[in-house]
């Protein structure tokens, strides 16, 4: 599974990318809506809004990961669960939208760790299926489909 602090990343960036799309499902919406309001209630330091702006914008994903690595955030099983919450309901009811911003998740099953950092995406970026992670896998610096520079 994601390490805690990605795997709310990946939950804000994907809840923000879907959230903001008129035809977004009301529970995608209301997900989103409650992920955001108790991370900005427990840990208000964590700045979301310009995330909200530019979901895609890999500084502004940077910018809230190391405000969130800031908190305790990944021992916060509320916001943990509220995080996974929003990501089912998003690979139930908008899975095209993990691909746009660059990850895709499916029947993770735990094992070690799976890290996926530093990921910009216009189309298929990571796209994990079926999963049972025995040791630790980092997938770093996906580009895929994208214009930005290329990784150093």
């Amino acid at each position: 599974m994601l390490d805690p602090i990605s795997m709310v990343v990946t939950a804000l960036v994907t809840g923000a990318a879907a959230a903001l799309k008129p035809t977004a499902e009301q529970a995608i919406k209301d997900a989103y809506a409650g992920l955001k309001e108790l991370i900005q209630r427990k840990y208000e330091r964590v700045n979301i809004k310009a995330l909200e702006e530019k979901p895609k914008s890999k500084p502004r994903q940077d910018s809230v990961r190391e405000d969130l690595e800031e908190t305790d955030v990944g021992q916060d099983e509320e916001v943990l669960r509220q995080a996974q919450v929003l990501l089912q309901a998003i690979e139930k009811q908008a899975p095209e939208v993990a691909g746009e911003v660059g990850v895709k998740l499916e029947d993770i099953k735990g094992g070690a760790a799976l890290r996926i950092q530093d990921i910009i995406a216009s189309g298929t970026g990571v796209d994990v299926k079926n999963a049972e992670i025995q040791g630790d896998i980092d997938i770093k610096q996906v580009r895929s489909g994208q214009t930005n520079n290329p990784p150093k």
